[in-house]
């Protein structure tokens, strides 16, 4: 069979199966909209750790232990761990991974990082090159405001446009046996740079990639958007959202019954988010806690995620240079 679809698409000859799901969440997360749903919430942002660091790296390797416990085996099962963060040199997945001992391959897309684990671990599967991988991801809000804008102490006031960078974590173990849902193809996303340079407004960075991504998808596989019971992205916030609809429109493309962004299902207004949910975790946390077990019962059926990334940092920001960012969409179906 012809694996590759397109342009852009991989279409799985063995599709891997999504065996287990772990998420844990902050606090101000679990007094969120999705707050009865996550595995475990924690009392605070520190967790009893010393640093918001270790913090985010224990959270990241209790959701890949709890999964890998749910997907019926052992840690020792687990073929390959593909992970990734926001801090520099992946340093919350990597002292994770120091802590599972098992086979790692650390990835950075920015908060697309959930959608490429999910995509190259299906690979590796599909491919007879493992037969259980763990796709993981993580952010801190604190740890996150302290690397690319203002530390939280100083109590720095955020423009309307920025989102609130999630506390927690994901993981989803992927098999090559087994029931459940299935990843059945997955579009490898273009670096897009609508030249934007506010760090503040990721969603509207993004979402040109998010389009383009999105078309691509569509054009390769040849389905519309109500193919997808449900069309997610990752974190374009209520800005980006409003833009990515706009965008599609302008190519033709009406996805305006069932598309929602996951950035927006996250907080409750009242909890002033601002602009929305971003970081690793938003998309993390909406598949792992939210729309697996619904894949699971069949309430659904078909589910396109589409990871969103604002690839900039703290130094390209200095340098004055614009925020490149890419998408990555996978298709999930029972």
């Amino acid at each position: 069979m012809n694996k590759k679809r397109g342009k852009q698409t991989i279409v799985y000859a063995t599709p891997p199966i999504l065996a287990a799901s772990a998420a844990i969440a902050g606090p101000m997360e679990g007094e969120g909209l999705l707050g009865g749903q996550f595995d475990r919430v924690l009392e605070d942002n520190l967790a009893g750790q010393d640093s918001w660091e270790k913090s985010e790296s224990m959270m990241l390797e209790w959701t890949v232990r709890t999964a890998a416990s749910r997907a019926g085996g052992t840690l020792q099962d687990i073929d390959c761990v593909l992970a990734g963060d926001l801090l520099n040199q992946l340093m919350s997945a990597h002292f994770a991974a120091r802590g599972l001992g098992r086979p790692f391959l650390g990835l950075y897309g920015a908060c697309s990082t959930m959608a490429e684990s999910l995509l190259l671990g299906a690979v590796l599967i599909d491919g007879g090159y493992a037969a259980k991988v763990a796709a993981a991801v993580s952010s801190h809000h604190d740890a996150a405001e302290r690397l690319y804008r203002f530390p939280t102490e100083q109590g720095v006031q955020r423009p309307p446009i920025a989102q609130w960078t999630v506390t927690g974590a994901g993981a989803v173990i992927l098999a090559g046996e087994g029931n459940g849902p299935k990843i059945t193809a997955a579009t490898i996303g273009k670096i897009i740079d609508a030249g934007l340079k506010d760090p503040n407004a990721m969603g509207p960075a993004m979402t040109p990639a998010a389009a383009d991504t999105l078309w691509q998808h569509l054009d390769d596989t040849g389905r519309t958007p109500d193919y997808y019971d449900i069309i997610l992205t990752g974190d374009l916030g209520q800005v980006g959202k409003t833009l990515l609809l706009q965008l599609m429109q302008e190519k033709g493309v009406d996805i305006a019954a069932n598309y929602e962004d996951c950035g927006l299902m996250i907080y409750r207004e009242d909890q002033d988010p601002h602009a929305g949910a971003s970081g690793c975790a938003s998309s993390a946390l909406v598949l792992c806690a939210h729309a697996f077990p619904l894949l699971v019962t069949g309430r659904l059926k078909r589910l396109l995620l589409i990871g969103t990334g604002s690839l900039h940092s703290p130094t390209s920001y200095q340098q004055k240079e614009s925020i490149p960012a890419i998408a990555h969409a996978v298709a999930i179906e029972t």
